[in-house]
């Protein structure tokens, strides 16, 4: 009983509060002149203070670090508010674990630190965890790491121009790289006519071969190794991880030997690991590669302007690479490394032709080796330097049995194929086509919102659309300036939610955000004078095209759209041309209807067409064809029928 009436007296304070803080002035005009008194303003500073005191004994309660007293006004708010938010976190991530300790869970579990950096929160929600047991994933971040782009090299290029490929050696080619002609067509002995044809062609030539895929000819020309459909190859069993060497590779020179031991190899396999969050093209962070006897880890980051040198093994057509979804680690590789692939085996394209149950690389290794890989750390961010020992085995594992996979798969291939290499075959050319990907580099448009705004599955007036369109586009440039991803800079939910409730105030957008994305924080008087642009524009519908011609209506005062017209217009912009349309062909560019005779009105009646096809109905009987379609809306014209009074009504 003691413990239902602390519960009803706390819940009845929480709602005698919530009523209270409604009855405040709302923030803008109406907060702006309420403190404009100054008996207002001294009641306002001294709640707050005693509100700043309640929180403060309550974050050191619960030993998170406690609001600071700032004399400046602008840095203060931003540090309080970012210690309200993470005193948040810790006070629920306790509630959670307390919940999940009376749902009788084990949470003692603590994840693991890296060295300089905060301890990592765990995440209690539906959606990390699995059905009946005690795992959860671990958000591994780091939110003090220094940007690794800034010790890059090459800066990172995020121009609204399409990816060059960053190749300038080609090892074991064929077809040499394209060189840049020098001569001009100033010194041909030609009409200067031809010389301008013979330039052109020439620099479409050159403009070709520089986006071309590199490797294109090598790879057109690649048959499968004769090796791979040998019967007598039996599955070499892996070496435990605890009797395999691992080295770290973060030099140049243990790079080059790395290199020097793959080119004197059958075969071998390549993991990544990538981080998109808080780059816009995305970091390839670390590349595992295993052999039969040896695992190494190396830092792309690190190494990133020195990885080219791998392309020697790479692109040997005599190695097999065993990749497991190669899909993005192709686009990756070249993106950022400048390498390439000849000669790969994908283990999920071999699965998919196995037709396994799941194709996933944690069920290739339970299936094959009978191992349950952990999957604890795969959204973990990979930019931690240095990585804790629990991710560097994490990454170890994606590729140490990689190899057996592939022995035991190509041997069930040949085995489904009945000794006969076809289906073998099959999976390698499904392989070759992945690497034969190109690294498509994003590209702004006018119109590239449209396919965004349509997976939205929202109707958006001229208005909302145009919003949609402003935010994209700042979005977009904002986040190649600060090489950030969209979403770090907006996620599209929020883009969304603003160009639906076009909010007339600052505040609006803040609340359209939860949470508040930091450059959206910084920058929210930019997109209020965009919102308040795309407020001025004239609200209508969208234009609904009706033979061809494009039409619009004003749209109702609330702006919004509903689904049940568009769905009537459809069905009459489907009828066929004998139901009436309310169109007047006078004003278009057909001249099927220059010679009429009548001139009584300018309105076209669709029943003086095509007379001869008309049937005769009995006397007595009217025709009523097509009555309910039609509609009554135009001018009156004089037809067959007479005038409109005399017409059928619905």
């Amino acid at each position: 009983p003691l413990q239902y009436s602390s519960k009803k007296n706390a819940f009845g304070t929480v709602v005698s509060g919530t009523k209270a803080s409604a009855g405040l002035p709302q923030a803008g005009d109406e907060f702006d002149f309420y403190r404009s008194f100054p008996g207002f303003q001294e009641f306002c500073e001294s709640q707050g203070d005693t509100l700043l005191h309640c929180m403060s004994r309550l974050m050191q309660h619960h030993g998170c670090r406690s609001l600071i007293k700032d004399q400046n006004k602008l840095t203060g708010l931003e540090e309080r508010f970012d210690l309200v938010v993470d005193s948040n976190d810790v006070i629920l991530e306790r509630a959670g674990i307390l919940l999940d300790e009376a749902d009788g869970l084990n949470r003692s579990q603590r994840p693991v630190m890296p060295a300089g950096f905060q301890p990592p929160k765990i995440l209690v929600s539906s959606w990390n965890r699995e059905v009946g047991r005690s795992k959860t994933f671990r958000l591994l971040q780091a939110k003090n790491i220094a940007r690794p782009q800034l010790k890059f090299r090459e800066k990172i290029d995020n121009s609204n121009t399409p990816f060059v490929p960053k190749i300038f050696i080609k090892p074991n080619a064929i077809k040499p790289l394209p060189s840049l002609r020098e001569e001009r067509p100033e010194d041909l002995d030609v009409p200067p006519a031809l010389a301008d044809f013979i330039h052109q062609q020439r620099t479409q030539e050159q403009v070709d071969d520089m986006f071309a895929h590199p490797y294109q000819y090598e790879l057109d020309h690649l048959s499968m190794p004769e090796r791979l459909v040998l019967k007598t190859q039996e599955p070499q069993m892996y070496k435990p991880m605890a009797e395999t060497n691992l080295f770290i590779i973060t030099a140049l020179e243990d790079l080059v030997d790395l290199n020097e031991k793959l080119c004197k190899l059958p075969e071998f396999a390549v993991d990544l690991e990538h981080h998109s969050y808080r780059s816009f093209l995305g970091l390839t962070c670390l590349m595992q590669i295993s052999t039969r006897d040896e695992d190494f880890i190396i830092d792309t980051l690190e190494l990133r302007s020195e990885m080219y040198v791998l392309n020697e093994a790479f692109t040997d057509p005599s190695i097999v690479k065993v990749f497991h979804g190669a899909d993005s680690d192709i686009e990756w590789l070249q993106r950022d490394l400048g390498l390439y692939v000849v000669n790969l085996f994908d283990t999920h394209q071999a699965s998919r032709a196995l037709n396994l149950a799941r194709h996933s690389l944690d069920h290739l290794l339970k299936h094959f080796c009978n191992v349950e890989s952990d999957k604890r750390y795969q959204l973990a961010d990979w930019r931690i330097r240095p990585l804790p020992d629990e991710m560097v085995q994490y990454a170890r594992a994606d590729t140490h049995f990689l190899l057996y996979i592939y022995d035991t798969m190509r041997a069930q291939l040949l085995e489904f194929g009945h000794g006969q290499p076809g289906l073998l075959q099959s999976v390698w050319n499904r392989s070759k086509e992945i690497s034969l990907k190109k690294y498509v580099k994003p590209i702004f448009t006018e119109e590239s919102y449209l396919e965004l705004q349509k997976k939205q599955k929202k109707f958006f007036n001229t208005q909302q659309l145009t919003t949609f369109r402003l935010l994209f586009a700042w979005r977009d440039k904002l986040a190649r300036q600060e090489d950030e991803s969209t979403g770090y800079v907006l996620p599209t939910h929020m883009m969304s939610k603003i160009a639906e409730e076009l909010p007339k105030e600052p505040q609006g957008i803040i609340a359209c955000c939860n949470p508040v994305p930091p450059l959206v924080r910084q920058q929210v008087n930019e997109l209020h004078l965009l919102v308040q642009e795309a407020r001025e524009m004239p609200l209508l519908k969208e234009s609904t095209n009706i033979r061809g011609q494009k039409r619009e209506k004003s749209n109702s005062e609330t702006g919004e759209l509903t689904p049940k017209p568009r769905k009537k217009q459809m069905k009459v912009a489907e009828k066929p041309q004998d139901t009436f349309k309310p169109f007047d062909y006078s004003q278009s560019d057909l001249n099927v209807f220059a010679d009429a005779k009548s001139k009584e009105s300018t309105q076209f009646d669709p029943n003086r067409q095509d007379k001869t096809k008309k049937k005769k109905m009995p006397k007595g009987q009217k025709n009523n064809f097509g009555a309910g379609n039609r509609s009554m809306s135009y001018m009156a014209g004089k037809s067959e029928r007479g005038f409109h009074h005399n017409w059928p009504k619905r």
